[in-house]
Protein backbone atom coordinates (compact mmCIF):
# COMPACT_ATOMS: atom_id res chain seq x y z
CA UNK A 1 0.00 0.00 0.00
CA UNK A 2 1.19 3.52 -0.72
CA UNK A 3 2.00 5.81 2.20
CA UNK A 4 -0.60 8.60 1.82
CA UNK A 5 0.91 10.62 4.67
CA UNK A 6 3.59 12.29 2.56
CA UNK A 7 1.76 14.46 -0.03
CA UNK A 8 4.97 16.21 -1.11
CA UNK A 9 6.55 13.03 -2.47
CA UNK A 10 6.82 12.44 -6.20
CA UNK A 11 4.40 9.53 -6.09
CA UNK A 12 1.70 11.08 -3.94
CA UNK A 13 -1.55 9.42 -5.14
CA UNK A 14 -3.60 12.63 -4.85
CA UNK A 15 -1.13 14.54 -7.02
CA UNK A 16 -1.03 11.72 -9.56
CA UNK A 17 -4.85 11.56 -9.65
CA UNK A 18 -5.01 15.29 -10.44
CA UNK A 19 -2.39 14.97 -13.16
CA UNK A 20 -4.18 11.92 -14.55
CA UNK A 21 -7.47 13.80 -14.93
CA UNK A 22 -5.71 16.81 -16.47
CA UNK A 23 -3.63 14.89 -19.04
CA UNK A 24 -6.51 12.64 -20.08
CA UNK A 25 -8.75 15.68 -20.60
CA UNK A 26 -6.18 17.31 -22.91
CA UNK A 27 -6.15 14.28 -25.25
CA UNK A 28 -9.92 14.37 -25.66
CA UNK A 29 -9.89 18.14 -26.12
CA UNK A 30 -7.35 17.79 -28.94
CA UNK A 31 -9.64 15.28 -30.66
CA UNK A 32 -12.82 17.30 -30.15
CA UNK A 33 -12.56 19.51 -33.31
CA UNK A 34 -12.47 16.34 -35.46
CA UNK A 35 -15.34 14.40 -36.97
CA UNK A 36 -15.55 10.63 -36.51
CA UNK A 37 -14.44 10.34 -40.15
CA UNK A 38 -11.39 12.51 -39.44
CA UNK A 39 -10.47 10.35 -36.46
CA UNK A 40 -10.31 7.16 -38.49
CA UNK A 41 -7.94 8.38 -41.20
CA UNK A 42 -4.37 7.08 -41.53
CA UNK A 43 -2.51 9.00 -44.23
CA UNK A 44 0.80 7.09 -44.14
CA UNK A 45 2.38 4.16 -42.27
CA UNK A 46 4.25 6.43 -39.83
CA UNK A 47 1.05 8.18 -38.73
CA UNK A 48 -1.91 6.77 -36.81
CA UNK A 49 -5.62 7.63 -36.66
CA UNK A 50 -6.68 9.96 -33.86
CA UNK A 51 -9.05 7.39 -32.38
CA UNK A 52 -6.19 4.88 -32.29
CA UNK A 53 -4.13 7.32 -30.19
CA UNK A 54 -7.07 7.75 -27.81
CA UNK A 55 -7.45 3.99 -27.47
CA UNK A 56 -3.76 3.05 -27.30
CA UNK A 57 -3.04 5.41 -24.42
CA UNK A 58 -5.95 3.84 -22.55
CA UNK A 59 -4.70 0.35 -23.37
CA UNK A 60 -1.34 1.32 -21.83
CA UNK A 61 -2.94 2.05 -18.44
CA UNK A 62 -5.20 -1.00 -18.68
CA UNK A 63 -2.34 -3.35 -19.52
CA UNK A 64 0.54 -2.07 -17.42
CA UNK A 65 -1.27 -0.60 -14.40
CA UNK A 66 -4.68 -2.19 -13.91
CA UNK A 67 -3.54 -5.70 -14.77
CA UNK A 68 -0.47 -5.52 -12.50
CA UNK A 69 -0.69 -7.87 -9.54
CA UNK A 70 -4.44 -8.46 -9.91
CA UNK A 71 -5.18 -12.00 -11.17
CA UNK A 72 -8.92 -11.26 -11.11
CA UNK A 73 -8.71 -8.22 -13.41
CA UNK A 74 -10.62 -8.45 -16.70
CA UNK A 75 -9.96 -6.05 -19.58
CA UNK A 76 -12.69 -4.01 -21.28
CA UNK A 77 -12.45 -6.16 -24.41
CA UNK A 78 -9.82 -8.86 -24.84
CA UNK A 79 -9.34 -8.14 -28.56
CA UNK A 80 -8.17 -4.59 -27.78
CA UNK A 81 -4.86 -6.14 -26.68
CA UNK A 82 -4.11 -6.88 -30.34
CA UNK A 83 -5.68 -3.77 -31.86
CA UNK A 84 -3.93 -1.23 -29.63
CA UNK A 85 -0.62 -2.84 -28.72
CA UNK A 86 1.80 -0.50 -30.47
CA UNK A 87 5.12 -2.38 -30.33
CA UNK A 88 5.40 -4.36 -27.07
CA UNK A 89 6.50 -7.78 -28.27
CA UNK A 90 6.55 -9.17 -24.73
CA UNK A 91 2.84 -8.44 -24.31
CA UNK A 92 1.60 -10.35 -27.34
CA UNK A 93 0.55 -9.99 -31.00
CA UNK A 94 -0.33 -6.63 -32.55
CA UNK A 95 -2.18 -5.30 -35.56
CA UNK A 96 0.23 -4.10 -38.30
CA UNK A 97 1.12 -0.45 -37.85
CA UNK A 98 0.53 0.45 -41.49
CA UNK A 99 -3.02 -0.95 -41.31
CA UNK A 100 -4.36 0.98 -38.32
CA UNK A 101 -6.53 3.03 -40.65
CA UNK A 102 -8.41 -0.16 -41.58
CA UNK A 103 -9.77 -0.54 -38.05
CA UNK A 104 -13.25 0.89 -38.64
CA UNK A 105 -14.52 -0.73 -35.44
CA UNK A 106 -14.48 0.08 -32.60
CA UNK A 107 -15.75 3.54 -33.49
CA UNK A 108 -15.02 6.81 -31.74
CA UNK A 109 -18.02 6.55 -29.41
CA UNK A 110 -16.96 3.15 -28.08
CA UNK A 111 -13.35 4.27 -27.68
CA UNK A 112 -14.52 7.22 -25.59
CA UNK A 113 -16.53 4.82 -23.42
CA UNK A 114 -13.41 2.69 -23.10
CA UNK A 115 -11.40 5.74 -22.00
CA UNK A 116 -14.03 6.64 -19.40
CA UNK A 117 -13.95 3.09 -18.02
CA UNK A 118 -10.14 3.08 -17.81
CA UNK A 119 -10.23 6.50 -16.12
CA UNK A 120 -12.67 5.22 -13.52
CA UNK A 121 -10.60 2.10 -12.85
CA UNK A 122 -7.27 3.94 -12.52
CA UNK A 123 -8.69 6.61 -10.22
CA UNK A 124 -10.34 3.93 -8.08
CA UNK A 125 -7.01 2.11 -7.85
CA UNK A 126 -5.33 5.31 -6.68
CA UNK A 127 -8.06 5.94 -4.15
CA UNK A 128 -7.95 2.54 -2.51
CA UNK A 129 -4.15 2.30 -2.60
CA UNK A 130 -1.68 1.43 -5.34
CA UNK A 131 1.75 -0.13 -5.17
CA UNK A 132 4.84 1.98 -5.75
CA UNK A 133 5.31 0.14 -9.05
CA UNK A 134 1.80 1.03 -10.15
CA UNK A 135 2.39 4.67 -9.22
CA UNK A 136 5.60 4.68 -11.27
CA UNK A 137 3.76 3.19 -14.24
CA UNK A 138 0.93 5.72 -13.96
CA UNK A 139 3.51 8.52 -14.12
CA UNK A 140 5.19 6.86 -17.11
CA UNK A 141 1.77 6.42 -18.75
CA UNK A 142 0.99 10.12 -18.38
CA UNK A 143 4.22 11.13 -20.14
CA UNK A 144 3.53 8.46 -22.74
CA UNK A 145 0.08 9.99 -23.33
CA UNK A 146 1.61 13.45 -23.70
CA UNK A 147 3.81 12.07 -26.48
CA UNK A 148 0.64 10.85 -28.18
CA UNK A 149 -0.93 14.29 -27.77
CA UNK A 150 1.77 15.72 -30.00
CA UNK A 151 1.23 12.85 -32.43
CA UNK A 152 -2.52 13.55 -32.54
CA UNK A 153 -1.71 17.00 -33.93
CA UNK A 154 1.11 16.03 -36.28
CA UNK A 155 -0.73 12.99 -37.64
CA UNK A 156 -4.02 14.79 -38.30
CA UNK A 157 -2.11 17.65 -39.94
CA UNK A 158 -0.61 15.14 -42.36
CA UNK A 159 -4.03 13.61 -43.01
CA UNK A 160 -5.77 16.95 -43.62
CA UNK A 161 -2.94 18.05 -45.92
CA UNK A 162 -3.76 15.08 -48.17
CA UNK A 163 -7.16 16.65 -48.85
CA UNK A 164 -7.03 19.04 -51.88
CA UNK A 165 -9.64 21.26 -50.20
CA UNK A 166 -7.10 22.19 -47.46
CA UNK A 167 -9.50 21.64 -44.52
CA UNK A 168 -8.78 23.31 -41.19
CA UNK A 169 -8.30 21.55 -37.89
CA UNK A 170 -9.44 24.81 -36.31
CA UNK A 171 -10.07 28.41 -37.28
CA UNK A 172 -7.04 30.68 -37.66
CA UNK A 173 -5.98 33.02 -34.89
CA UNK A 174 -6.85 36.73 -35.27
CA UNK A 175 -4.43 38.42 -37.64
CA UNK A 176 -1.53 40.23 -36.00
CA UNK A 177 1.70 41.71 -37.23
CA UNK A 178 4.39 39.01 -37.21
CA UNK A 179 7.12 39.57 -34.64
CA UNK A 180 10.61 40.07 -36.07
CA UNK A 181 12.99 37.20 -35.43
CA UNK A 182 15.86 39.50 -34.56
CA UNK A 183 19.46 39.12 -35.70
CA UNK A 184 21.17 35.76 -35.41
CA UNK A 185 24.02 35.91 -32.89
CA UNK A 186 26.54 33.30 -31.84
CA UNK A 187 26.76 32.16 -28.23
CA UNK A 188 30.26 30.95 -27.44
CA UNK A 189 30.98 28.06 -25.08
CA UNK A 190 34.50 27.13 -23.91
CA UNK A 191 33.68 23.42 -23.81
CA UNK A 192 35.61 21.14 -21.48
CA UNK A 193 34.54 18.20 -19.37
CA UNK A 194 30.81 18.46 -18.61
CA UNK A 195 28.22 16.25 -16.95
CA UNK A 196 25.03 15.61 -18.89
CA UNK A 197 21.97 13.40 -18.67
CA UNK A 198 19.70 12.69 -15.73
CA UNK A 199 20.51 10.90 -12.50
CA UNK A 200 17.40 8.75 -12.68
CA UNK A 201 18.21 6.83 -9.48
CA UNK A 202 18.52 9.89 -7.25
CA UNK A 203 15.65 9.94 -4.73
CA UNK A 204 14.94 13.63 -5.45
CA UNK A 205 15.05 13.21 -9.23
CA UNK A 206 11.99 14.25 -11.21
CA UNK A 207 10.60 12.10 -13.99
CA UNK A 208 12.78 11.24 -16.94
CA UNK A 209 12.60 8.48 -19.55
CA UNK A 210 15.22 5.77 -19.19
CA UNK A 211 17.05 7.00 -22.30
CA UNK A 212 17.83 10.34 -20.58
CA UNK A 213 20.30 8.68 -18.21
CA UNK A 214 22.48 7.77 -16.60
CA UNK A 215 24.36 10.97 -15.87
CA UNK A 216 27.75 10.84 -17.52
CA UNK A 217 30.74 12.97 -18.48
CA UNK A 218 31.36 14.28 -22.00
CA UNK A 219 34.34 16.22 -23.34
CA UNK A 220 33.35 19.16 -25.55
CA UNK A 221 35.68 21.18 -27.70
CA UNK A 222 34.97 24.95 -27.77
CA UNK A 223 31.87 25.67 -29.87
CA UNK A 224 29.29 28.31 -30.63
CA UNK A 225 25.54 27.87 -31.04
CA UNK A 226 23.05 30.16 -32.77
CA UNK A 227 20.92 32.38 -30.56
CA UNK A 228 17.72 31.28 -32.31
CA UNK A 229 16.46 28.73 -34.83
CA UNK A 230 16.85 29.42 -38.54
CA UNK A 231 13.90 31.29 -40.08
CA UNK A 232 11.81 30.78 -43.18
CA UNK A 233 13.46 33.86 -44.67
CA UNK A 234 16.91 32.34 -44.22
CA UNK A 235 15.78 29.01 -45.62
CA UNK A 236 14.28 30.74 -48.67
CA UNK A 237 17.76 32.15 -49.35
CA UNK A 238 19.09 28.58 -49.35
CA UNK A 239 16.33 27.60 -51.80
CA UNK A 240 17.01 30.63 -54.01
CA UNK A 241 20.69 29.65 -54.15
CA UNK A 242 19.68 26.32 -55.72
CA UNK A 243 20.08 24.47 -52.42
CA UNK A 244 17.92 21.59 -53.61
CA UNK A 245 19.94 21.24 -56.82
CA UNK A 246 23.47 21.17 -55.46
CA UNK A 247 24.59 17.64 -54.58
CA UNK A 248 27.75 18.89 -52.85
CA UNK A 249 25.57 20.18 -49.98
CA UNK A 250 23.87 16.86 -49.28
CA UNK A 251 24.62 13.58 -47.60
CA UNK A 252 24.32 10.76 -50.15
CA UNK A 253 21.04 9.32 -48.89
CA UNK A 254 19.58 12.81 -48.59
CA UNK A 255 20.48 13.63 -52.19
CA UNK A 256 18.85 10.39 -53.32
CA UNK A 257 15.65 11.42 -51.54
CA UNK A 258 15.72 14.90 -53.08
CA UNK A 259 15.74 13.33 -56.51
CA UNK A 260 13.32 10.49 -55.75
CA UNK A 261 10.77 12.58 -53.84
CA UNK A 262 11.17 15.77 -55.85
CA UNK A 263 11.82 17.86 -52.74
CA UNK A 264 12.22 21.55 -53.46
CA UNK A 265 10.89 23.12 -50.23
CA UNK A 266 9.99 22.11 -46.66
CA UNK A 267 7.04 19.79 -46.27
CA UNK A 268 3.60 21.50 -46.40
CA UNK A 269 4.93 24.36 -48.54
CA UNK A 270 2.99 24.98 -51.75
CA UNK A 271 3.34 27.61 -54.46
CA UNK A 272 -0.30 27.30 -55.51
CA UNK A 273 -2.86 28.79 -55.67
CA UNK A 274 -0.74 31.96 -55.52
CA UNK A 275 1.92 31.76 -58.26
CA UNK A 276 5.46 32.63 -57.16
CA UNK A 277 4.41 33.08 -53.54
CA UNK A 278 5.05 30.24 -51.13
CA UNK A 279 2.25 29.28 -48.83
CA UNK A 280 2.21 26.61 -46.16
CA UNK A 281 -0.46 24.28 -44.91
CA UNK A 282 -1.07 24.67 -41.17
CA UNK A 283 -3.60 23.35 -38.70
CA UNK A 284 -5.51 26.55 -39.47
CA UNK A 285 -5.45 25.89 -43.22
CA UNK A 286 -3.36 27.37 -46.02
CA UNK A 287 -1.56 30.62 -45.09
CA UNK A 288 1.32 32.67 -46.51
CA UNK A 289 4.74 31.63 -45.20
CA UNK A 290 5.70 33.79 -42.21
CA UNK A 291 9.24 34.85 -43.12
CA UNK A 292 10.19 35.57 -39.50
CA UNK A 293 9.02 32.25 -38.03
CA UNK A 294 11.36 29.27 -37.56
CA UNK A 295 11.54 27.07 -40.63
CA UNK A 296 9.67 23.87 -39.94
CA UNK A 297 8.96 20.36 -41.26
CA UNK A 298 12.53 19.72 -42.39
CA UNK A 299 14.09 16.30 -42.59
CA UNK A 300 17.48 15.76 -40.97
CA UNK A 301 18.99 15.80 -44.46
CA UNK A 302 17.51 19.21 -45.26
CA UNK A 303 18.65 20.61 -41.91
CA UNK A 304 22.16 19.27 -42.52
CA UNK A 305 22.32 20.62 -46.08
CA UNK A 306 21.12 24.04 -44.93
CA UNK A 307 23.76 24.08 -42.19
CA UNK A 308 26.45 23.16 -44.70
CA UNK A 309 25.25 25.91 -47.08
CA UNK A 310 25.34 28.36 -44.14
CA UNK A 311 28.99 27.60 -43.44
CA UNK A 312 28.00 26.01 -40.17
CA UNK A 313 26.87 22.61 -38.88
CA UNK A 314 24.25 21.01 -36.64
CA UNK A 315 25.02 20.94 -32.91
CA UNK A 316 25.64 17.66 -31.17
CA UNK A 317 23.04 16.74 -28.59
CA UNK A 318 25.68 17.21 -25.88
CA UNK A 319 26.33 20.78 -27.09
CA UNK A 320 22.60 21.48 -27.20
CA UNK A 321 22.00 20.15 -23.67
CA UNK A 322 25.05 21.97 -22.32
CA UNK A 323 23.59 25.21 -23.72
CA UNK A 324 20.04 24.61 -22.44
CA UNK A 325 20.65 22.86 -19.13
CA UNK A 326 20.17 25.91 -16.87
CA UNK A 327 17.53 27.70 -18.95
CA UNK A 328 13.87 27.93 -17.91
CA UNK A 329 11.51 25.75 -19.93
CA UNK A 330 9.43 28.47 -21.55
CA UNK A 331 8.30 29.17 -25.09
CA UNK A 332 5.64 28.39 -27.66
CA UNK A 333 4.58 25.01 -26.27
CA UNK A 334 1.24 23.23 -26.07
CA UNK A 335 -0.70 24.26 -22.94
CA UNK A 336 -0.87 21.60 -20.27
CA UNK A 337 -4.60 22.16 -19.61
CA UNK A 338 -7.55 21.52 -21.89
CA UNK A 339 -9.17 24.89 -21.14
CA UNK A 340 -6.17 26.76 -22.61
CA UNK A 341 -5.96 24.86 -25.90
CA UNK A 342 -8.33 27.13 -27.81
CA UNK A 343 -5.89 30.04 -27.55
CA UNK A 344 -2.75 28.00 -28.18
CA UNK A 345 -0.48 28.79 -31.11
CA UNK A 346 -0.15 25.54 -33.03
CA UNK A 347 2.33 27.02 -35.46
CA UNK A 348 5.99 28.08 -35.00
CA UNK A 349 6.38 31.82 -34.64
CA UNK A 350 9.13 34.37 -34.13
CA UNK A 351 9.92 35.33 -30.55
CA UNK A 352 12.04 38.01 -28.97
CA UNK A 353 11.45 36.70 -25.45
CA UNK A 354 14.81 35.27 -24.37
CA UNK A 355 15.31 32.05 -22.47
CA UNK A 356 18.44 33.72 -21.11
CA UNK A 357 18.85 37.49 -20.82
CA UNK A 358 22.64 37.46 -20.62
CA UNK A 359 23.32 35.37 -23.74
CA UNK A 360 20.25 36.31 -25.77
CA UNK A 361 19.32 32.68 -26.40
CA UNK A 362 15.73 32.41 -27.59
CA UNK A 363 13.34 29.58 -28.48
CA UNK A 364 15.45 26.81 -26.98
CA UNK A 365 12.13 25.24 -26.00
CA UNK A 366 9.03 25.11 -28.15
CA UNK A 367 8.23 26.18 -31.71
CA UNK A 368 10.29 23.49 -33.49
CA UNK A 369 12.19 20.37 -32.51
CA UNK A 370 15.84 20.99 -33.42
CA UNK A 371 17.77 18.31 -35.28
CA UNK A 372 21.16 17.49 -33.82
CA UNK A 373 24.13 15.77 -35.45
CA UNK A 374 23.94 12.93 -32.90
CA UNK A 375 22.70 9.43 -33.69
CA UNK A 376 20.25 8.07 -31.17
CA UNK A 377 22.21 5.62 -29.05
CA UNK A 378 22.61 4.59 -25.43
CA UNK A 379 24.49 6.68 -22.89
CA UNK A 380 27.38 4.90 -21.08
CA UNK A 381 25.93 2.57 -18.47
CA UNK A 382 22.40 2.63 -19.90
CA UNK A 383 20.15 -0.27 -18.97
CA UNK A 384 16.56 -0.54 -20.24
CA UNK A 385 13.82 -0.92 -17.66
CA UNK A 386 12.80 -4.43 -16.67
CA UNK A 387 9.79 -6.08 -18.28
CA UNK A 388 7.74 -5.09 -21.30
CA UNK A 389 8.09 -1.33 -20.63
CA UNK A 390 11.81 -1.80 -21.24
CA UNK A 391 10.85 -1.88 -24.94
CA UNK A 392 9.76 1.76 -24.70
CA UNK A 393 13.03 3.37 -25.84
CA UNK A 394 16.02 1.06 -25.97
CA UNK A 395 15.09 -1.07 -28.95
CA UNK A 396 14.86 2.00 -31.21
CA UNK A 397 18.50 2.99 -30.73
CA UNK A 398 19.47 2.40 -34.35
CA UNK A 399 19.29 4.46 -37.56
CA UNK A 400 17.64 7.48 -35.93
CA UNK A 401 18.83 10.98 -35.07
CA UNK A 402 18.26 12.95 -31.87
CA UNK A 403 16.15 16.11 -31.70
CA UNK A 404 15.95 18.49 -28.79
CA UNK A 405 13.79 21.25 -27.31
CA UNK A 406 10.16 20.44 -28.07
CA UNK A 407 7.76 22.14 -30.47
CA UNK A 408 4.55 24.14 -30.52
CA UNK A 409 2.75 20.77 -30.25
CA UNK A 410 4.72 19.51 -27.23
CA UNK A 411 2.94 19.79 -23.84
CA UNK A 412 4.63 22.47 -21.77
CA UNK A 413 5.15 20.28 -18.69
CA UNK A 414 6.45 17.35 -20.71
CA UNK A 415 9.72 18.65 -22.17
CA UNK A 416 13.01 19.40 -20.38
CA UNK A 417 16.65 20.03 -21.28
CA UNK A 418 17.57 16.34 -21.04
CA UNK A 419 14.63 15.14 -23.18
CA UNK A 420 15.78 13.08 -26.17
CA UNK A 421 13.37 12.85 -29.08
CA UNK A 422 14.38 10.74 -32.07
CA UNK A 423 13.25 10.18 -35.65
CA UNK A 424 14.56 8.66 -38.83
CA UNK A 425 16.53 11.15 -40.97
CA UNK A 426 13.95 11.39 -43.81
CA UNK A 427 11.06 12.24 -41.45
CA UNK A 428 9.35 15.57 -42.15
CA UNK A 429 5.83 15.40 -40.71
CA UNK A 430 6.85 16.45 -37.20
CA UNK A 431 7.45 20.10 -36.26
CA UNK A 432 11.19 19.82 -36.94
CA UNK A 433 13.58 22.69 -37.60
CA UNK A 434 17.22 23.66 -37.25
CA UNK A 435 19.54 25.65 -34.99
CA UNK A 436 23.05 26.15 -36.32
CA UNK A 437 26.36 25.57 -34.56
CA UNK A 438 29.99 26.05 -35.45
CA UNK A 439 33.42 25.34 -34.08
Amino acid sequence: MTDRSTPTTRFDPDRLAGNFRRVRAVSEALASPLTPEDQGVQSMPDASPTKWHLAQTSWFFETFVLGLGDPGFRPWRAEFATLFNSYYQAVGPMHPRAQRGLISRPGVAEILRYRAWVDEQVLARLERGASIRQLELIELGLHHEQQHQELILTDIKHALAANPCWPRYREPEPCAEPSPAGPLCWVEDPGGLVELGRDLDHPESKFGFDNEGPRHRVWLEPFAIASRPATNHEYLAFMADQGYRRPELWLAEGWDLVRQQGWQAPSYWVSEPVPEQWQQFTLAGLVPVDLEAPVCHLSFYEADAFARWSGARLPSEAEWERTAIDLPVMGNLLPARAAELASASLQPRASLEPNDEASGLTQMFGDVWEWTASPYSAYPGYRPAAGAVGEYNGKFMCNQMVLRGGSCATPADHVRASYRNFFHPPSRWQFTGVRLARG
